[in-house]
């Protein structure tokens, strides 16, 4: 795995964050360093999606990055539930295809290079991952995606949710954001590399409040909602049809 450098150089210019060959080389790296609890966010991904997945049908994951989602649950799933991993990254796409083969998941998984701001057709699925992607859609996508992914699932089929959150007050929005720059200087990164970051994602990632991704899942057609993870300004949602 290699060390995530990107935002080292403080005289690189500021620019706006991409999931290039650059970020796709490290974000294993990346992601891990720059979320609170990943890998045990990963695991509950897929024990919840062994709870609603159904045989035959497939697995979607919205924004598969390097493909860490689908590595755990080829783990625990059935091997007649079938994966299929979108991102609109190239480079990510072909990062995913090499993980899931270094790690020997021989089920059939299909990789689309798709925009999520764009209209996406799914096919029988029965479980629908968004981890940490959905806060990347232009917020006036967010319900036009959440619709069609109700619509294509069948009743008691579920989306999983991981996002970043916007607090309800302000006072502890700043607390709960010093707090999360404080985990990771813990994890390496140095002021410049998080105030680089920070600045590259100004304009790219949008987070919603924990409520009004909840108020947008129900009025999609979602039955319910609930809060299965929570640290600080990260948050993991699941909504049942």
């Amino acid at each position: 795995m290699e060390k995530d450098i990107v935002f080292k150089d403080a005289q690189r210019p500021a620019y706006d964050f991409k999931f290039n060959k650059e970020v796709a080389t490290v974000f294993d790296d990346m992601v891990v360093r720059s979320v609170p609890y990943y890998e045990e966010m990963q695991r509950m991904i897929a024990e919840l999606t062994k709870d609603f997945a159904v045989k035959g049908s497939n697995v979607y994951d919205l924004g598969c990055s390097t493909g860490t989602t689908m590595i755990n649950l080829d783990k625990i799933l059935d091997k007649e539930i079938h994966f299929v991993g979108i991102d609109n990254s190239d480079e990510m796409l072909l990062k995913c295809e090499s993980n899931l083969a270094e790690a020997g998941v021989k089920r059939r998984v299909s990789y689309e290079n798709q925009d999520l701001n764009c209209d996406i057709e799914l096919k029988n699925p029965s479980v629908v991952i968004f981890c940490l992607t959905l806060q990347f859609l232009r917020p006036l996508n967010r319900e036009k995606i959440l619709r069609k992914v109700c619509e294509s699932l069948p009743e008691n089929g579920a989306v999983i949710l991981i996002e970043k959150i916007l607090t309800e007050h302000s006072i502890c929005n700043r607390l709960f954001i010093e707090h999360y720059y404080q985990f990771k200087k813990r994890n390496g990164y140095n002021e410049t590399e998080i105030a680089k970051k920070r600045e590259s994602l100004e304009n790219v990632l949008v987070p919603y409040q924990l409520s009004e991704n909840e108020t947008l899942l129900r009025s999609c057609g979602f039955r319910f909602t609930e809060v299965f993870f929570k640290w600080y300004n990260f948050t993991g949602l699941i909504a049942i049809k």
